[in-house]
């Protein structure tokens, strides 16, 4: 059942894309089928390792790395910024994050703050969502379905040995802590998650919509806001936090049956702040394609138990497998599923692995240090080679 299952989604969405191999050197990341990995690289505060694999038929995983000046001011301040944005309905909010969200943290800064705080982030975000309502107001006169794009945003920001954790939506930063007495690293969850299937975060929804008893809807077994979407808080998603972008020519199934007077989503991100020890050993920053299948301790433990070069690839090796034995298949099967079908089998995932150098976390920061700017990639495909049965399935949504 599931091999014919697979013959017909792989009829049904065209040609193989599993045609791409190990380009190039690592200094620009290399490309395995649908995996492409950065196995090692170097920022202010230590190394870091990532890796992306696709599964829809466009990556709506979007994700970077940043290290040197935080702001547009000379005087500083410098550290290492983090990304992950992980899109659902289409890949335009977590591309138009991936291009937006940093600079408007760097412009954020002034002569009277020129230290990163809460505000700055917050602000940062406020600027991203706007920016973005701007682009699908310019564009719902043509392409009405882009109200219903939308992307989580996690966020870490690494200054002056202090780490700064915002999120909205369910991606998740987990920190490896070392414990001196036992030698063991255990994991440690940093973001707050908004995900309805969460029972503090339903009754968060039904505390901000007490006149609405289906604010949260129990459909094929699964919570959804307004029977739609399983996340509280994004960043795009318009349809469900501006009324006017919820009417025809918007498609029937994203239409609510009655207006709305108040947004049903937010995009205030939750933002938690740590002033990092010696004994902090590295970060995992992930979409939520990668904790669907492992642990927070199973993928420190994964982290921790091998070297630092290739950390990223392993976790997602780690979940892929576990995703194919859940189907009852082989790992090595499932890597020759395209992109699309894929999408039946796992999500899209990104994972940011930045290990802690405690002597270069705890300087200043004023210091200097180099410049980088990575950000993941998927398999480039050019448009004409879509099919266009193809439909985008994401977690978040489906």
């Amino acid at each position: 059942m599931l091999s014919r299952l697979i013959n017909f989604l792989r009829a049904c969405l065209g040609p193989s894309s599993n045609r791409y191999i190990h380009t190039g050197s690592d200094a620009a990341g290399r490309q395995d089928g649908l995996l492409w990995y950065k196995d090692t690289g170097q920022h202010m505060n230590g190394e870091f390792s990532i890796a992306v694999v696709q599964a829809n038929n466009l990556l709506e995983d979007q994700s970077q790395i940043e290290s040197g000046p935080l702001s547009l001011l000379e005087s500083g301040p410098y550290g290492t910024f983090i990304g992950i944005y992980d899109g659902h309905g289409g890949p335009e909010t977590s591309r138009f994050i991936n291009d937006q969200l940093f600079q408007h943290l760097k412009t954020g800064f002034t002569s009277e703050q020129q230290s990163m705080s809460v505000d700055v982030i917050k602000k940062a975000y406020q600027a991203t969502e706007e920016g973005f309502l701007s682009v699908v107001t310019k564009q719902w006169p043509m392409k009405p379905q882009i109200a219903a794009v939308g992307s989580c945003c996690l966020v870490g920001v690494i200054c002056g040995g202090t780490l700064y954790i915002a999120n909205v939506g369910d991606s998740r930063a987990v920190l490896g802590r070392l414990v001196r007495s036992t030698g063991e690293v255990l994991a440690i969850q940093l973001s707050a998650e908004h995900n309805v299937g969460i029972e503090s975060v339903r009754q968060e929804m039904y505390s901000l919509h007490p006149d609405d008893s289906h604010i949260v809807v129990l459909k094929h077994n699964v919570w959804r806001v307004k029977g739609l979407i399983q996340i509280s808080r994004s960043i795009g998603d318009v349809y469900l936090k501006k009324a006017e972008f919820n009417r025809e020519p918007l498609y029937t199934k994203f239409r609510l049956r009655e207006p709305f007077k108040r947004p049903i989503l937010s995009s205030e991100p939750s933002i938690s702040v740590h002033e990092l020890q010696p004994h902090d050993q590295f970060l995992i920053f992930a979409s939520d394609g990668l904790w669907e299948h492992l642990s927070n301790q199973e993928a420190v433990d994964i982290v921790q138990n091998h070297p630092h070069s290739g950390s990223a690839r392993r976790l997602v090796k780690a979940a892929l497998q576990e995703a194919a034995k859940k189907r009852e298949m082989r790992y090595s099967d499932l890597k020759k599923i395209d992109r699309g079908v894929r999408r039946h089998f796992h999500d899209d995932i990104t994972v940011i692995v930045v290990f802690l150098d405690s002597n270069l976390v705890s300087r200043a920061s004023s210091v200097k240090g180099p410049s980088l700017s990575v950000r993941g990639c998927g398999v480039n495909v050019p448009a004409k080679a879509l099919a266009p049965c193809a439909t985008p399935m994401d977690s978040s949504t489906t």
